[in-house]
């Protein structure tokens, strides 16, 4: 099986939409999604990840299945901190947390990195489990089932089924973390998505146990083929 993970194109945050440039990196994106096609189709509750999906959707001809799971507001709530009356931001942002989430402390915690008591009386135990579960109970529905112990899938009903996921970036760290096995400050601190950013994961269809691979990560290849902007997170050209 493979998973595609999409980020929603360049975004208007408030009213919750895609900018002109996104609605074109999402017609860029169908291409590449397009050349081989998919099976499934999920996004986001998200107005912004639902419109990056709907041009693949309409060129392919499959439903978009919407998981409010996936949210950035939720993972947003559980993943912020509150800096003054009118400011929050995710609390990865913050220099000192950048610091403690990269120190040989928390990483000696594995994916417990949330026990540290820096982190007494905040949400990110209860959003890292609540996303947890929620990556779990989605593999499994896709014939994978997560052995938390040995840090890897059991393929119960392997397949050679190509789905993609249209969400965030936020949300997409502790997606990807619990994805992968690999602890979120890890994560957080050295994985970026831009706009329209595409990972593929792979699950080997043997049976088995399987520990998935990323083929690519954020990869904006299609942005390229359509000659469109490369610059990442409109702030970086490469």
């Amino acid at each position: 099986m493979l998973l595609f993970y999409v980020r929603h194109g360049d975004p208007i945050y408030h009213p919750d939409s895609l900018t002109p440039l996104g609605h074109a990196q999402a017609d860029a994106i169908k291409y590449r999604l397009g050349t081989h096609g998919l099976d499934k189709i999920y996004a986001s509750s998200s107005t912004r990840a639902m419109q990056t999906a709907a041009p693949t959707a309409e060129m392919l001809k499959k439903e978009i299945n919407v998981l409010d799971w996936c949210h950035e507001s939720r993972a947003y709530e559980e993943f912020s901190v509150q800096l003054s009356e009118n400011k929050r931001t995710w609390f990865f942002n913050l220099q000192e947390e950048k610091e403690l989430l990269v120190s040989n402390e928390i990483r000696a915690l594995g994916r417990n990195w949330y026990e540290h008591p820096h982190y007494k009386g905040t949400r990110y135990k209860e959003g890292s489990q609540r996303i947890q579960k929620e990556v779990d109970a989605f593999m499994l529905l896709h014939g994978y089932r997560h052995d938390l112990e040995r840090n890897g899938y059991i393929a119960e009903n392997p397949n050679d089924e190509r789905i993609a996921l249209f969400a965030h970036e936020g949300f997409g760290k502790a997606f990807m973390a619990c994805l992968l096995d690999i602890p979120y400050p890890e994560v957080a601190m050295r994985l970026e998505m831009s706009h329209s950013g595409m990972s593929v994961i792979e699950f080997d269809n043997k049976e088995g146990f399987v520990i998935p691979r990323i083929l690519q990560y954020a990869n904006d290849s299609h942005l390229f083929a359509q000659r469109l902007p490369l610059k990442y997170k409109n702030q970086i050209y490469f």
